[in-house]
């Protein structure tokens, strides 16, 4: 089926409801991730994210899922980017198969007097990933909607893979792209987050590449494709959009009213092993423009460059006789921080907390803030 440019609506969903733990002390429950300035001086992760992709489709049609936690947080710090009712909240942590689940059904429902499901396409982003090269980002995301648009397909983004990570899965198409073209090409199996052996197999091989988490599809293609592989999911789309109706361009406080009824009928289960990894009909775009899911604190060397002695150093520390450290103080010059004689470790500090782990420990701050959930009541976290 061959659909004109012209008479698609173009919108992004934004995926903003986690947690972040892995940033702890910078991170908490009511400032996570997404809204930390991380990768930039200025701009939070999620303020990024929206201004990454404006250029090719404006703020009024870019909708942000996150949970009812965060969805006044991230009203105020939106204020003047997006309308307040484009912030949607989800009723209940489901992952991200409902999450898109809501969102699809919310987008559908807002063009529903202008444009059925099958001239609406969707670009599903994060909130909270490192791109270096946002026009070459911006091309790429024109070129996964272009197909998604044209042929129905369940499009992702394969990452080329610059190092054997062990963090990611992988994508693998039938053969090694001959160019670096932006074609799609059909997706022939995903797999889980390899060992580092297989993962520099993966990468020698030339034919795999990183799952980026970004996903491109025409409204119908997702609804039909939940309903044939993910029917638990797929089959409260059209629930919710009768509970949505005449309520997309209201700002309500928490989720749009009686979803909760959907969701609580919804596993929790993501989109990935829901549908992706079962749909025959997925293409990826192989996509080079400088990406990092930016994951935990080991990732900011991927971010920032370093110093003569392999030093990340944010704001202004003092560091004598360190080696590969990742020292950043976010208090200012209300506090001094100096490392001496380290190696290989990271630090953080705040004004109510203060982080000291190698480098190869970050993944277990998780066990930290659970300690800390535990032994104050959530206080710190």
């Amino acid at each position: 089926m061959l659909i004109s440019r012209a008479l698609m609506q173009r919108t992004a969903l934004i995926m903003a409801g986690g947690s972040g733990e892995r940033f702890w002390p910078l991170s908490r429950q009511k400032r996570p991730k997404q809204l930390l300035r991380l990768t930039s001086h200025d701009r939070t992760m999620l303020e990024e994210a929206i201004e990454r992709i404006a250029p090719l489709i404006a703020p009024e049609h870019v909708f942000v899922v996150t949970s009812e936690l965060l969805q006044p947080v991230i009203r105020a710090s939106l204020h003047g980017i997006l309308p307040p009712e484009n912030i949607i909240a989800e009723p209940l942590k489901r992952n991200t198969a409902p999450c898109i689940a809501l969102g699809a059904a919310f987008i559908a429902e807002r063009y529903a007097a202008t444009h059925t499901p099958d001239h609406i396409s969707i670009a599903v982003l994060t909130a909270d990933h490192f791109v270096e090269r946002p026009d070459v980002f911006r091309a790429s995301v024109h070129a996964a909607l272009q197909h998604a648009e044209q042929s129905g397909d369940l499009v992702t983004f394969g990452v080329t893979p610059t190092r054997p990570a062990t963090g990611y899965g992988y994508i693998e198409i039938p053969q090694k792209p001959s160019t670096a073209s932006l074609q799609a090409r059909r997706v022939k199996s995903f797999r889980e987050k390899p060992n580092e052996e297989t993962a520099q197999e993966f990468i020698e091989r030339g034919n795999f590449f990183w799952n980026s988490g970004m996903f491109f599809w025409r409204t119908d293609s997702v609804v039909t494709g939940l309903k044939d592989h993910l029917p638990d999911v797929g089959i409260r789309i059209d629930d919710m959009r009768e509970m949505l109706k005449g309520q997309t361009t209201t700002p309500h406080v928490g989720a749009p009213p009686r979803t909760i009824e959907a969701f609580q009928h919804m596993p929790d289960v993501s989109i990935d092993y829901g549908l992706m990894e079962r749909a025959k009909n997925v293409a990826c775009v192989c996509v080079e423009f400088g990406w990092d899911d930016v994951g935990s604190w080991d990732a900011l060397e991927r971010v920032y460059e370093s110093d003569e002695h392999g030093n990340i150093n944010v704001g202004g520390n003092v560091l004598v006789d360190a080696r590969d450290c990742i020292v950043m103080n976010s208090v200012g010059q209300d506090i001094a921080v100096a490392a001496i004689g380290v190696e290989n470790l990271v630090i953080v500090t705040t004004a109510d907390g203060i982080l000291v782990c190698p480098k190869d420990r970050v993944q277990d701050v998780r066990k930290a803030v659970n300690a800390l959930r535990e032994r104050n009541n959530g206080k710190f976290v």
